[in-house]
């Protein structure tokens, strides 16, 4: 599973890169969005990799996530009753091992808005015209998206 996050804006954007970041929901800088490792997805990934960084999502940063920024249309929060009643898991926990382990996808929840709308990373976004291994903050990232999601929860939460 991979989490995705706009890191540029629309400015000077070609119309199939555009319409590739409005096909993973990325319509806006700071959004996430989870992904499954699909060949499809990762060729996405890789047209509008001047736009976005990626990596694999580990267990405990996307149960943060989804307790943290995982909303449902009207705005209210992911809870353990809802998962519970909804989709039948005991608890998020176990939501999110399954969601890891690509036996369900988070867009499946019902009612679930399909985007995590994050703060601006903290001590700011590396140069955001190169790519990661140049030091920079766009491409593939793998497991240090991470640390780069846990920076992106605001001021406050540890």
């Amino acid at each position: 599973m991979y989490a995705v996050v706009r890191v540029r804006g629309r400015t000077g954007v070609r119309k199939d890169i555009a319409d590739t970041l409005k096909m993973l929901n990325l319509t806006r800088i700071n959004h996430c969005v989870l992904v499954p490792d699909t060949p499809a997805y990762r060729g996405m990934l890789q047209k509008v990799k001047d736009y976005v960084t990626w990596g694999e999502i580990d267990e405990e940063t996307l149960l943060k996530l989804i307790r943290l920024k995982g909303r449902l249309y009207g705005d209210k929060p992911i809870t353990d009753e809802y998962v519970k009643e909804t989709m039948g898991f005991d608890d998020l926990e176990t939501l999110v091992r399954a969601i890891i382990e690509g036996k369900v996808l988070y867009k499946d929840i019902p009612n679930v808005k399909p985007v995590f709308r994050l703060h601006p990373p903290l001590k700011g976004w590396e140069k955001t015209k190169r790519h990661f291994t140049e030091g920079g903050a766009l491409g593939y990232r793998g497991d240090r998206i991470n640390a780069l999601i846990n920076r992106m929860f605001g001021p406050g939460v540890e």
